[in-house]
């Protein structure tokens, strides 16, 4: 068997993106607004287990809607999304992704129907069982992943999260031990809040984020890499100019500054480009900055 390289470039890389967050946060509204900047003119499309409340936003984004039903199982789940591939939408936004985990027939209820067929009512014999019965839906669960790492559609994953806390002991001032209830602390969590999934699928991700209700659409990384970085700035809700620039980079091709400059309509936004911008790079796009800027001082030009 021959084995052969070539040099490595980046093209057309699949992208998962996971977003995470209780009610409130803005989960389905960000990933819809990645979406379309991911999509630019074509459809996407949502793939919805919350009783269509995805078609809340018809009025405001281009997608072709799907009602999933239950059971959420993870063969269910890669089913659907491998239907939306199949015809040829550019994103598919999964609102949301925690039915397959604790939804009705998703993997904890599979995990329960296990233990019932290998131990029923014997309690000390489901004790036993207990680990055993996680492999078939963990199987399911990893196959699922391995499908959609294989599909040529970008993938956004909505995930609930919710609160947790847990009971720890701590010496005071003095030195005594005391019992304290603090935010849970998980790998996937932040600030207590735990995504509901299997606890390596933000890890599977391009990259995942926990939104908060208290500030709706501003990512808090769970997973975000140096290169991904400079599209997804912290410190405002995450935009469709996000979704462009991922898709971009996904792509292969490089930001044409020049004309994102150009389109600016303020000096907030160059401001904001500048910082995406390669420190690099920004040499050669010092002339049309300055330019662009003169250009936004200029009063308009009165009517006769």
């Amino acid at each position: 068997m021959s084995f052969t390289f070539r040099k490595a470039i980046r093209e057309n890389v699949g992208l998962i993106l996971v977003y995470s967050g209780g009610t409130g946060s803005g989960k389905t509204f960000t990933a819809m607004q990645t979406a379309s900047g991911i999509a630019g003119d074509k459809p996407f499309a949502v793939i919805d287990t919350e009783a269509g409340r995805a078609k809340h936003y018809a009025d405001r984004f281009h997608f072709d809607h799907g009602d999933m039903k239950p059971p959420f199982s993870p063969k269910a789940y890669e089913e659907a999304i491998l239907a939306a591939d199949a015809a040829g939408y550019p994103v598919i936004v999964v609102d949301s992704m925690s039915h397959e985990h604790a939804g009705e027939g998703g993997i904890l209820d599979m995990h329960e129907a296990e233990l019932d067929r290998m131990a029923g009512d014997d309690w000390k014999k489901r004790e036993a069982v207990k680990m055993a019965a996680w492999i078939k839906p963990k199987t399911q669960h990893k196959h699922m992943v391995q499908r959609l790492l294989q599909v040529r559609a970008h993938i956004i994953l909505c995930l609930r999260a919710e609160e947790k806390i847990e009971i720890v002991r701590e010496p005071d001032e003095q030195g005594r031990m005391k019992t304290k209830i603090v935010p849970k602390k998980t790998a996937t969590g932040l600030d207590g809040w735990v995504p509901i999934c299997e606890k390596s699928l933000p890890f599977e991700a391009t990259a995942s984020f926990l939104l908060l209700a208290s500030s709706p659409g501003v990512p808090l990384p769970i997973k975000l890499q140096e290169q991904h970085r400079a599209l997804f700035p912290l410190d405002k809700p995450i935009t469709e100019d996000s979704g462009r620039l991922i898709a971009q980079w996904a792509a292969g091709a490089a930001p044409d500054w020049a004309r994102d400059i150009e389109a600016a309509a303020t000096r907030k936004e160059i401001a904001a480009i500048w910082n995406r911008m390669p420190a690099d790079e920004r040499p050669k796009f010092v002339a049309a900055r300055d330019a662009k800027l003169e250009k936004l001082e200029q009063p308009a030009t009165a009517p006769i």
